[in-house]
């Protein structure tokens, strides 16, 4: 890119940052798709300028949560034990599938693996439900040795791809202490991803291909575009938004794994479907309990 800064880039950035203030989706995950198949951008290129304007945007929201109090540090410190060096690592992982072409296809495959992932994840935490549970985040019971283990993959898969520290983690971090209210986790979630995507980011200024023109060129359409999607949440039906990104990231993967254009159509058609008549029968046996509770 000639100049510093990439107009289009800005403007593509700011719309992707509204969907991410809307429903908290970790930004690795549709702004680094978005540099590559809209914009050209190398994989590599676009996984180290992601990460680079991630480590500095993520402890703006961390500050927020640490002072609502919404932050379990037993457990940010358990998952950074596994998630700092595993990200770091990533890189060198990434570096050993060579140079030039290899590398750049061996991080366009991991990339889309990590996509098909952040769509399972998503449709999980549809399953389980957003309420979470009900105590406090100090009350919580860490679970040392799975929690380390989550924040290792968790760790790794960002520093190869960039995506996991907003969508992946906070899946597991779900299943594994449901009782955590749903701002919990995502306070927990936000403030452990600073030292983790600031691991993965500093791996990536040392080996990757980081392109300061790239990182100006988020920040300057991210930071805007993250405020008003996160004011806009308040009202905004998540739900909806949420079905309609989980259809975007599947096409996204798909087409970075390089499927076709017609059998990425018939298997987005085919997912829309299950994933609809999967909501309507957990719909329905939502109201049946409620039914039989109601009975007297």
């Amino acid at each position: 890119m000639g100049t510093l800064i990439d107009f289009p880039l800005v403007v593509g950035s700011f719309l992707v940052a509204i969907i991410v203030g809307l429903t908290g989706m970790g930004g690795g995950a549709l702004m680094t798709p978005m540099m590559m198949l809209f914009f050209n951008v190398p994989p590599l290129a676009a996984v180290s300028s992601d990460l680079v304007a991630s480590a500095i945007m993520k402890p703006v929201g961390g500050v927020v949560h640490l002072r609502r109090g919404t932050v379990n540090m037993r457990l940010v410190g358990w998952l950074c034990l596994g998630s700092v060096p595993a990200a770091f690592s990533g890189v060198f992982l990434v570096r050993a599938f060579g140079e030039g072409a290899a590398v750049q296809q061996a991080v366009k495959t991991a990339l889309g693996i990590a996509l098909l992932l952040a769509v399972a994840g998503l449709a999980l935490k549809a399953w389980l439900g957003d309420k979470g549970g009900s105590s406090s985040a100090r009350d919580i019971v860490v679970r040392p040795i799975p929690t380390v283990l989550v924040g290792t993959v968790g760790g790794l898969v960002v520093g190869v791809s960039s995506v996991g520290s907003g969508s992946l983690i906070i899946v597991a971090l779900l299943a594994l202490y449901p009782a955590l209210k749903a701002n919990q986790l995502v306070g927990t979630d936000l403030v452990q991803a600073v030292p983790l995507v600031s691991a993965a980011a500093l791996g990536h200024l040392f080996f990757g291909d980081f392109q300061l023109d790239l990182t100006v060129s988020l920040l300057l359409g991210s930071i805007p575009g993250v405020y008003l999607g996160a004011r806009v949440s308040a009202w905004a039906p998540n739900g909806p938004i949420r079905a309609l990104l989980a259809v975007v990231l599947l096409a996204s993967a798909l087409k970075l794994l390089g499927v076709g254009n017609t059998a990425t159509l018939w298997i987005v058609g085919g997912a829309v479907l299950l994933g609809g008549a999967g909501l309507m029968v957990a719909a329905r046996s939502s109201r049946r309990s409620e039914d039989r509770l109601r009975v007297p």
